[in-house]
């Protein structure tokens, strides 16, 4: 199963999405998936329109729901694409160990530094926690499944990938199970950062979430703060 393109222009497609309210969408929606769908000024539009980074935009949008995909468009376009996960959790990783006074034993292995192989263990992972965050508000609906599933299949015919990606979808929230996909400490972080990015802080469900999902990466408390002032600051 190859994820790594996949979620590569996933990350990539806020820039479509940052695009497309500068034309004119915020405000006009009806909210809900409806006004994601609705129209050719919002990201609705972007389900036709050529181009992988559209049709990546297209399947973001609908994986986010209408409320988060202006809050994400503007974070992804600060990250970049999937390299810069890890070069935000290996900055993260060394302020905390100088907080903490210590030199670090080993370089963080983040996606950034390692061999393509590992690559491809990192992105199923975070895929995995995207999938998750996006379901932590309860919006994804049986009718919502099948068009998130069809825009992916758009995106990347694996068919493996597609049964997989259906298998998240279709799965109770559970953060534990999130969580036994990080197999380092350096996924655990790269997986956090990118269910931050996707969670509003504001919503309770949501929020608690993501505190649930930090305890079962076990994340040290003080690199969970580090993790989270680093998306923070990639937005300002």
């Amino acid at each position: 199963m190859n994820t790594r393109g996949l979620l590569d222009q996933l990350l990539k497609s806020g820039q479509e999405m940052l695009q497309n309210k500068a034309g004119g969408s915020q405000g006009k929606s009806s909210g809900g998936l409806g006004g994601l769908l609705g129209g050719s000024g919002n990201l609705g539009g972007m389900l036709s329109g050529a181009g992988g980074g559209a049709l990546a935009a297209g399947a973001m949008g609908l994986l986010l729901g209408n409320k988060k995909a202006r809050n994400f468009g503007g974070k992804a376009l600060a990250y970049g694409g999937l390299a810069a996960l890890g070069v935000i959790a290996y900055k993260a990783y060394g302020n905390w160990q100088a907080q903490q006074g210590n030199a670090p034993k080993t370089e963080p292995q983040t996606l950034d530094r390692v061999p393509p192989a590992q690559v491809e263990q990192h992105s199923q992972a975070i895929l995995k926690a995207l999938v998750a965050a996006a379901k932590a508000d309860g919006h994804v609906d049986e009718r919502e499944r099948q068009l998130i599933e069809g825009e992916f299949t758009k995106l990347d015919n694996d068919q493996e990938l597609q049964h997989w990606l259906h298998a998240e979808l279709n799965k109770p929230l559970d953060p534990t199970d999130v969580a036994r996909a990080a197999s380092t400490p350096e996924m655990a972080a790269e997986m956090y950062i990118a269910s931050v990015m996707l969670v509003d802080e504001e919503n309770f469900m949501e929020k608690s979430y993501l505190d649930e999902l930090a305890r079962q990466l076990k994340l040290e408390p003080g690199l969970k703060a580090e993790l989270e002032k680093q998306v923070r600051q990639a937005t300002v």
